[in-house]
């Protein structure tokens, strides 16, 4: 075998092993993308869960209180506009999770409909035989676990983005994710509500 075929067949083990090596890496880094992708997907599903039990006990929370508070009429339109408006924006697309603008809007919607609960939850202090019925006790009881599940979920979910987030922020696989379209997930942030401490009145 003459010492220039063994050069060539030299170079092209080390370049097929290059290859290969480039190969393994892009597919490995693609996949793991795809994984991590999947998991802030996975999480987003939990936390509309919530937000969708939350949507479907209002209108019976609402009919309960409107039996013994029936002249609080402006209560009622609040949470039907906040509702209707969560509403709009329940089921939010993949596009929308790597869209900041459009995920701000979601989470607004779902603030201004957990506040006009908060204001519905206020009225009926004035009420004592209200906050006597059972139905409504257990509609109240319903109505405080699912924001906790809310809490939670939106927890979840966030570790799921900063996960994702870091990972193909990371160079080198910044790059293989550009190439791919893969783009950063919003975050849920704290309403601006929650940085003033609440009035306490009695």
């Amino acid at each position: 075998m003459s010492k220039g075929l063994k050069t060539g067949l030299i170079i092209l083990a080390v370049v097929f092993v290059l290859a290969f090596g480039l190969y393994r890496f892009f597919v490995g880094t693609y996949n793991s993308i795809i994984i991590a992708e999947e998991n802030v997907k996975s999480a987003w599903g939990q936390v509309e869960n919530v937000y969708q039990r939350r949507f479907d006990l209002i209108p019976n929370l609402v009919n309960t209180v409107k039996g013994y508070a029936a002249h609080e009429s402006k209560v009622f339109t609040d949470i039907a506009e906040a509702r209707s408006k969560a509403g709009g924006v329940m089921k939010v697309s993949d596009e929308v999770l790597n869209n900041p603008e459009s995920f701000a809007k979601f989470q607004q919607a779902q603030s201004e409909l957990g506040s006009a609960l908060q204001r519905l939850l206020v009225i009926t202090e004035n009420y004592p035989e209200l906050k006597a019925n059972q139905n409504f006790m257990d509609l109240q009881t319903q109505l405080e676990g699912t924001e906790n599940r809310i809490a939670v979920e939106r927890k979840r979910y966030n570790e799921a983005v900063q996960s994702y987030n870091v990972y193909i922020r990371q160079f080198p696989r910044s790059i293989i994710a550009n190439m791919n379209g893969f783009r950063e997930k919003a975050y849920f942030k704290a309403d601006d509500q929650a940085a003033t401490a609440p009035k306490v009145n009695f």
